[in-house]
């Protein structure tokens, strides 16, 4: 007999609501000394806290600025959000496995969208 567990939910996440998240189990797991942190769970929050540059507000509210662009869906904008990219080489670099580039206007209108929040 095998068990198979059900997704129930999914939801895109940037880092910093990732690390909003963690943040609260780490001091729910400080606060039980019965508890340790997994060796997953600490390496998380290490690598939460080493790459969130904004604020968890400001990383959704620059999400859904940049997914009323037509051509960047939730997760591309995700991606964004985490990576800050500051020119084009680094933004073309998230759009590499995509099945579409975009040109350059689309890539600077996207830069600048990424510069009010940087």
């Amino acid at each position: 007999m095998t068990i198979f567990k059900e997704k129930v939910d999914e939801e895109y996440v940037t880092i910093s609501e990732a690390k909003d998240v963690l943040v609260d189990i780490e001091a729910e797991r400080a606060d039980d000394e019965d508890r340790d942190l997994r060796y997953e769970l600490a390496r998380a929050i290490e690598h939460v806290n080493r790459f969130a540059r904004l604020d968890p507000e400001e990383s959704r509210e620059l999400v859904e600025e940049l997914t009323e662009l037509e051509q960047i869906d939730v997760p591309t904008a995700v991606k964004i959000a985490d990576l800050l990219p500051e020119d084009r080489t680094e933004l073309r670099s998230v759009f590499a496995q995509e099945r579409f580039s975009l040109d350059g206007d689309e890539l600077d209108d996207v830069l600048n969208i990424v510069a009010k929040y940087a």
